[in-house]
């Protein structure tokens, strides 16, 4: 089994180089058979395109962008919850601003975490900025979001938002009085040792050499250089290189470690000090007619899904735009790491829509799971 799930993750990981999809891959698999956990990790390719790369191996970095939302934001705040500083009802975003319209006050870290909250998807406010990354961005930003109007009232229907988790990122903030990077790596990686494998890159917080060893993402047109070590998304970058909806940077390794985590805990096999059993499930299991969104996490999407074909219904995951993802099953005890820099050195390449569904079901189908 161990040697099947090797052979199966390298000829994945080197047909995404191969092709095009990414300069370099960094996946890991676990998954229970017969009562015993099986784990493979690979990594090939290059950390950028040009005289300036370096071999991507399975310590290197790559930026997780949207994978931030769960693995972060979404567990933080369960253990603020958990400690009974915050309630599923509860997000008034007064907390972050007096002005904060009634319709706003409505929004709920429930609807929130479910993408429910109202907020427009996406607007690309910082073509409003200078590039220049700067604490007093975060007000600004802020500020743009809460004077936005509602699309939609809030629970009525799930729409992805970054605008929402950025909010939400603010308010925990807010309640702990601790910056975002530093609640999170204290309270949710910590306990698992992930220390230095899954965590933050605040803008200038690391110098030019460990830089060349990570993942680079985008030549940036608004940035105007190729961005290595830093944030990839404008917004997060603009606010310091943390921020609730982008930021965490990762090894496979380091997520896998922590997906199995959550998995085992969903399945009650163990125990994060953050949160309980209990409240994972909620956050996992929940479902309303307003979307196919858990809370802080995807559902595969019948006929489409990322995961490809063979993840079942109960599973859960979700997807980074630098061409990341992380998908659980329960069903399988299986957990699935892919981590690409498939927006280098531009993020008009797209071959990782096809690539990703591909991944998931060669590996699934070499391992006679299908």
């Amino acid at each position: 089994m161990k040697k099947q799930l090797n052979t199966a993750l390298k000829t994945a990981c080197e047909s995404g180089v191969a092709n095009g999809v990414c300069t370099g891959v960094s996946a890991a698999v676990s998954l229970v058979a017969n009562k015993l956990r099986y784990r493979s990790v690979f990594a090939c390719g290059r950390t950028r395109s040009d005289h300036l790369s370096r071999p991507v191996d399975t310590t290197t970095l790559f930026d997780l962008a949207s994978l931030t939302k769960p693995l972060c934001t979404t567990l933080c705040t369960l253990a603020l919850i958990h400690a009974g500083r915050l309630s599923w009802d509860s997000a008034d975003l007064r907390e972050l601003s007096v002005d904060t319209s009634p319709e706003k006050r409505a929004i709920t870290i429930c609807d929130i975490l479910h993408h429910a909250s109202g907020l427009p998807a996406y607007r690309p406010y910082f073509q409003q900025f200078e590039p220049y990354a700067a604490p007093e961005n975060m007000q600004r930003l802020q500020y743009l979001i809460l004077a936005e109007p509602l699309v939609q009232p809030p629970g009525s229907k799930c729409l992805y938002s970054d605008l929402g988790f950025i909010l939400l990122g603010r308010l925990l903030e807010q309640t702990t009085q601790q910056p975002l990077a530093r609640f999170f790596q204290q309270t949710v990686a910590d306990p698992l040792q992930l220390k230095q494998r899954l965590g933050f890159l605040p803008v200038n917080s690391i110098g030019q050499g460990q830089k060349e060893e990570i993942a680079a993402t985008e030549l940036c047109p608004w940035r105007h250089r190729l961005i290595q070590g830093e944030a990839h998304d404008e917004h997060c970058w603009l606010m310091g290189g943390v921020a609730g909806h982008a930021g965490l940077f990762g090894t496979a390794e380091a997520v896998l470690a922590l997906g199995e985590c959550l998995l085992d805990c969903w399945l009650g096999k163990r125990h994060h000090p953050a949160f309980s059993n209990r409240l994972l499930r909620h956050a996992l299991e929940w479902s309303d007619t307003s979307g196919q969104w858990a809370l802080g996490f995807d559902r595969p999407t019948p006929g489409q899904s990322s995961s490809g074909s063979y993840f079942s219904p109960r599973s859960v995951g979700h997807l980074g735009f630098t061409g990341t993802s992380l998908w659980m099953d329960p069903e399988r005890e299986l957990v699935v790491v892919l981590l690409t820099n498939r927006v280098h050195p531009s993020r008009e390449n797209l071959k990782i829509r096809s690539f990703r569904p591909f991944f998931h079901d060669y590996l699934i189908e070499k391992m006679g799971m299908a």
